[in-house]
């Protein structure tokens, strides 16, 4: 018995990094999983690795007709939604605050905030529907302890961890839990781009020396907090900002 038998789950930025690896934690504890990204080339690898259990449908989660397609097709397809995991997110460059352009501020909040807001509505009645759901946001733990050059992502990240904790509370009579996942970085694609320099050891090790465990994080250390989350095995859990940082926010 997986810990997540007859479950359907949505995951969001699907087609690699964190994504790819909470939805393949996700089949391997029974769910059924939709693969959702912009990278309709990447999510269909995803599925495909995963087999049967899996489809993939591309989806730009900034537009609510996209999403709200991806809502209904996985309904058509699977039935039902148990749990949506949004993680596609997107960042600036590490640089100064007036550094950043009105464009990019504008695709991020997109990206790493309205995205919820439109999972929300499209996913919502259907929770209630069926008296149950769980929704998990990808924060960060920049979103609570936020340090110089990522201040723009920061605030996205920090209207996620709160928009979780707003969610629980008024969802909880709906039996819906929202919770927020707080990443510290981690070796997926956008590290360049956090670090505000190449990707080398030498550099990364600027970045490990606060972080009391002295690694980054993994997809697989998000991906197994994930699969807790929205297990009954956290059926008491909702409103919490989780970091999974090694220490860095303390």
């Amino acid at each position: 018995m997986g810990m997540l038998d007859s479950r359907v789950a949505i995951v969001t930025g699907a087609a690699s990094g964190f994504g790819a690896e909470i939805s393949r934690h996700y089949v391997a504890e029974g769910a059924k999983v939709v693969v959702a990204d912009m990278n309709e080339q990447g999510a269909e690898a995803v599925a495909a690795e995963l087999g049967d259990s899996a489809i993939a449908i591309k989806c730009d989660v900034s537009k609510s007709a996209e999403v709200n397609n991806l809502v209904a097709e996985t309904i058509r397809q699977f039935g039902k939604v148990d749990i949506v995991v949004n993680n596609a997110g997107y960042t600036h460059k590490n640089r100064p605050l007036l550094e950043v352009d009105e464009a990019t501020f504008d695709r991020m909040f997109d990206v790493n905030v309205k995205s919820i807001f439109l999972m929300t509505h499209a996913v919502v009645p259907e929770m209630r529907k069926n008296g149950k759901g769980v929704i998990i946001n990808i924060g960060s733990v920049s979103g609570i302890r936020p340090r110089p050059g990522l201040v723009w992502y920061s605030a996205s990240k920090a209207a996620a961890n709160l928009m979780s904790k707003a969610m629980a509370v008024e969802l909880g009579p709906d039996g819906i839990r929202v919770n927020a996942i707080c990443p510290v970085m981690s070796p997926t694609g956008m590290i360049a781009d956090f670090m505000g320099m190449p990707d080398t050891p030498e550099n990364r090790s600027k970045f490990t020396g606060n972080i009391p465990l002295g690694r980054l994080a993994t997809p697989t250390d998000i991906a197994k907090a994930t699969v807790y989350l929205a297990s009954d095995q956290a059926d008491f859990i909702t409103g919490i900002e989780l970091p999974v940082d090694g220490g860095r926010a303390v």
